[in-house]
């Protein structure tokens, strides 16, 4: 058969919740993207991801797709950690001041529609068996529908998941380990239905989730420690019964189940996000376990770091040395995000299944001090939302350079009445007092030039700081 060749600017590879936000970036900045996915064309329900939190809803926000979200999911105003302390996340500094209890899959379905609606070449059912790459760009060898796919772009960013085909192919370690090593996953109709929106017990060596999936159905996520099972092993419904009978107290009169599954969780993170033209996203880049809901909402921010830089790199708006630091800062900024969420999330584990007594009042004095001490309890809370990841900036910066820019009030305008519909366009936004002065950043520097071609609007909070915000909602420059 013979080949087909296309060239595009980049191949992102993965159609689930990362590669759907970056390829749609990248489209929307009249970027050529073609988006390669093994699977056939659907949105599949069997996603793990039910939470979305409050970081990952400003960023949705900032592409128009949050009030939608919003309307078909139901907001959860406290996080219950340790099994033993509810965080109020309407202490937030957010407009989002709780977490969107919604199935992925209604995500990857908004985000889907942006990026075909942004021109994102779509290529289903092709598998990626290779790539190689040198100083101009990077060429990948596919299996199609219709036979051997090559493509040609500048760069490639995989966001296959936790077994990447990409992360292989540039011969990427994963190193890491099993956290848990049996999980099970059923889809299952319940007579009695929760009283708590999202549902999670721990007690007597078994841990339990319960979250709606909004039709009925309630997807149920389980294991009980020491009993590991081969992935590929039958799974009754009668074990799903018992395992949430031991960590609940009840099975809330299980009646059945259409779908169920076994897993594992490992904690793993790559060494570099980026291989010369190669970059990897997602899972592919970190797994953890499921505590905290963090890794679909991870996955979704670092495709919201990465494509504006791509952007800027594939446009020429910014070359040579000052591109090559540009597009180092993704895994500059990323890596430690990712590496944090690892840690938090297995501690999550580790300490819901403390075994002894030190072991045990350890963990109670963990939930104590993130329960009732304030600075630890706003820690927590942003580390598990998102709002509270920063950025390094460079020495002698303003204090607000390379944090979350708030959702400042704007005079109403073109672009908007508040910053994160501002930044709906895709671009950076000079945010000026409400005077209309304010300082600008040195002539020649790089922030000068972004600068330059942003979106400029009026703050109307009376606040005299002049701020420079990136297109992922970071402060660039402040004055």
């Amino acid at each position: 058969m013979s080949s087909q060749e296309r060239e595009t600017d980049v191949v992102v590879v993965g159609a689930g919740p990362t590669g759907l936000l970056l390829a749609g970036d990248l489209a929307a900045a009249g970027i050529r993207v073609t988006l390669v996915e093994r699977r056939l064309r659907r949105i599949s329900n069997l996603s793990r991801a039910f939470a979305v939190h409050a970081r990952t809803l400003e960023q949705l926000d900032a592409r128009g797709l949050a009030d939608g979200l919003e309307a078909k999911g139901r907001a959860l105003r406290g996080l219950r950690l340790f099994g033993r302390v509810t965080l109020d996340l309407g202490a937030l500094p957010s407009r989002f001041r709780h977490v969107l209890v919604i199935p992925q899959y209604e995500v990857e379905q908004a985000l889907l529609e942006r990026a075909t609606a942004a021109g994102v070449t779509l290529a289903y059912d092709t598998e990626l068996l290779g790539l190689t790459q040198g100083g101009d760009g990077v060429t990948v060898h596919a299996a199609g529908p219709d036979g051997p796919v090559t493509l040609r772009s500048a760069y490639l960013v995989g966001c296959d998941g936790h077994r990447s085909a990409v992360r292989r192919a540039v011969g990427l370690p994963f190193p890491g380990r099993s956290v848990i090593r049996s999980m099970v996953l059923a889809d299952v109709r319940l007579a009695q239905e929760p009283a708590d929106l999202l549902t999670v017990g721990v007690r007597d060596d078994a841990f339990c989730f319960v979250a709606p999936f909004g039709d009925g159905y309630f997807r149920v996520i389980g294991w009980r420690w020491g009993h590991d099972v081969a992935e590929d092993a039958p799974l009754e419904l009668e074990e799903v019964r018992a395992i949430m009978r031991q960590a609940l107290g009840t099975d809330h009169a299980m009646i059945d189940a259409r779908w169920t599954s076994r897993f594992h969780s490992d904690e793993r993170q790559v060494p570099a996000y980026r291989t010369g033209r190669v970059f990897v996203a997602g899972d592919a880049a970190h797994v953890h376990s499921p505590a905290g809901g963090q890794g679909m909402n991870t996955g979704l921010q670092d495709a919201a770091n990465l494509s504006w830089k791509l952007a800027e790199v594939v446009r020429g708006e910014v070359a040579g040395a000052e591109a090559e630091s540009l597009l180092d800062s993704y895994h500059a900024e990323r890596h430690p995000v990712g590496r944090v969420v690892v840690l938090t999330s297995g501690g999550l584990v580790r300490a819901a299944r403390a075994r002894g007594l030190v072991s045990r009042a350890l963990g109670a004095g963990i939930g104590l001090v993130a329960g009732h001490v304030a600075p630890a309890r706003r820690r927590a809370m942003g580390i598990v939302t998102g709002i509270g990841f920063a950025y390094r900036r460079p020495r002698g910066a303003h204090r607000l350079v390379g944090r979350r820019a708030a959702d400042v009030p704007l005079v109403p305008g073109a672009s908007g009445t508040r910053l994160y519909e501002a930044l709906r366009e895709g671009r950076f936004v000079r945010v000026v007092p409400s005077d209309g002065g304010g300082a600008l950043p040195a002539a020649g520097s790089r922030e000068a030039g972004w600068a330059a071609g942003a979106v400029v609007v009026q703050r109307a909070d009376g606040d005299p700081t002049a701020l420079l915000v990136r297109p992922d909602g970071y402060v660039a420059w402040a004055a």
